[in-house]
């Protein structure tokens, strides 16, 4: 793509290197969302920044956003991705506190386990699964999103310090050790649908991250939010194993979550 096949419109967020804007293609006339990387940014840094692109770029899934192309012809470079307009699923869940059903709740959380089951089969850790990088679509489908902090590799070993790290929605071998597989993933997935049954509430409230990483090393798991399904809360315990070999895979946490499903009518 070229830079100017944009023609940007209005200013919808902010990412990690720059501004995030609705655009639309002049060749197709499609509305899409323009992810950009300011020109003040460090080489180092565009280089992160592509680096979402790249792995975007390969993946096709009804559950992923979609990468349309990426532009670096001139600055700012942009990836250009599927224009999701419910907005992130934490805003969604707050804003519709008052009217989410339950079986609205499970279609989110079976959404963003298909998306995960994928991610894994393709060796993609996400490193950092959270409702506010979940996107909801017209018809509501939950896109997971925010690829910034991904790796594809079956194992990645984190040597930067914890700068950017969402300590609240990180397993405790990440924490501890830097040590990331896809069974972190899972680990915050338990937080995700946390999120999803606690409406958009913020994990461990009332806890500072530092307090509640030390809660979570002692052995305290989140109790389960108002009218969580037991199945849903013993599912949340189990990707909050200490020990992530006893963590189960996004295959299995995809079976329980659709068979949830199909039971409600």
């Amino acid at each position: 793509l070229n830079n100017d096949d944009l023609l940007l419109l209005d200013k919808i967020g902010r990412g990690n290197f720059g501004d995030v804007y609705k655009a639309r293609l002049r060749t197709t006339n499609q509305e899409v969302a323009v992810k950009t990387c300011r020109v003040t940014v460090p080489d180092e840094h565009k280089r992160k920044f592509l680096q979402e692109g790249r792995i975007l770029k390969q993946y096709d899934h009804p559950n992923i956003v979609k990468l349309i192309g990426i532009c670096v012809q001139k600055q700012p470079i942009m990836i250009v991705m599927e224009l999701v307009v419910g907005g992130s699923l934490l805003t969604f869940l707050r804003n519709n506190a008052e009217s989410l059903t339950q079986k609205q709740q499970l279609l989110m959380c079976k959404d963003t386990a298909a998306g995960m089951r994928y991610l894994e089969g393709k060796n993609c850790i996400h490193r950092d699964l959270a409702a506010r990088n979940c996107l909801v679509s017209s018809d509501k489908t939950v896109k997971i999103s925010d690829f910034g902090m991904s790796r594809e590799e079956e194992e990645y070993i984190v040597s930067d310090g914890m700068k950017q790290i969402p300590i609240k929605w990180t397993a405790p071998e990440a924490l501890n050790f830097g040590k990331y597989t896809s069974l972190c993933d899972v680990w915050s997935y338990g937080v995700l649908i946390w999120e999803i049954f606690a409406k958009g509430g913020t994990p461990y409230p009332g806890y500072s991250n530092s307090k509640a990483r030390e809660k979570i090393d002692q052995g305290y798991r989140m109790p389960a939010p108002d009218s969580t399904p037991t199945e849903m809360y013993k599912l949340m315990l189990e990707c909050w194993e200490y020990q992530p070999e006893n963590r189960p895979h996004f295959d299995y946490i995809y079976s329980i979550v659709d068979k949830l499903c199909s039971n409600y009518r």
